[in-house]
């Protein structure tokens, strides 16, 4: 028997919006600043994970100097002036809200990234919706893959976890939905298609696939 379905939880970066893009653009530009070049398997490493787990990566990996604050500071510092010229939502986000919002069904967004990034993010999209709550990296002890975020998202939307549809574009935010027992969607991006979604009830396309929606059909 198919489980109902009766809230969302959405991930951010690379799902809503083109954030990891600018990400990797940031990364880039970091690291040719110090005469590097841009390891995309580093990269695969660092999706999905809040910056204080990320930057060490970065930093084990090209044996860096700066501290992890440092380096902190000066991502979100090219990231802002990226945010203005290249940010956007990701293709079928607005439709899939709208759907969403007929159905009546609550919606949050769940992060590895800062309460402040989330808010600087959804001031510059104007999205014609409203989300029950937010889950950052400062609401959880442990980041994804630990199911950590979305049992919390959970117990926020007041339900198990097990009707709570999660969308999720990389690997280690799918892993920490199915291990929620959640609904996990995978939806591969441009940098995150290579990834393994094991577990997972449906991969989809893209936020416009109507398999999405479909399984709100076939869970009422």
């Amino acid at each position: 028997m198919a489980r109902k379905i009766v809230a969302v939880a959405f991930d951010l970066d690379g799902l809503m919006v083109n954030t990891e893009e600018l990400f990797i653009e940031v990364a880039k530009r970091m690291v040719q600043k110090r005469g590097l070049q841009l390891d995309m398997n580093l990269i695969r490493q660092m999706m999905g994970r809040p910056s204080r787990v990320a930057i060490p990566l970065m930093i084990e990996h090209y044996d860096l100097s700066e501290s992890v604050g440092e380096l902190e500071v000066e991502t979100f510092s090219v990231l802002d002036s990226l945010l203005d010229e290249r940010l956007a939502p990701m293709p079928g986000l607005v439709d899939l809200i709208g759907h969403l919002d007929s159905l009546s069904i609550p919606k949050a967004i769940t992060t590895s990234s800062r309460r402040a990034f989330v808010d600087r993010v959804l001031k510059l999209l104007q999205l014609p919706t409203e989300f029950a709550f937010f889950l950052t990296a400062e609401d959880v002890t442990e980041g994804k893959p630990n199911p950590e975020i979305y049992q919390r998202a959970a117990a926020g939307f007041g339900i198990p976890p097990e009707k709570m549809m999660v969308l999720e574009d990389s690997e280690l935010g799918c892993r920490a939905a199915v291990r929620a027992n959640a609904f996990a969607v995978a939806v591969p991006g441009e940098h995150s298609c290579g990834h393994q979604y094991d577990g997972a009830s449906l991969v989809v396309d893209s936020l416009a696939d109507e398999r999405i929606k479909e399984a709100f059909t076939q869970s009422s």
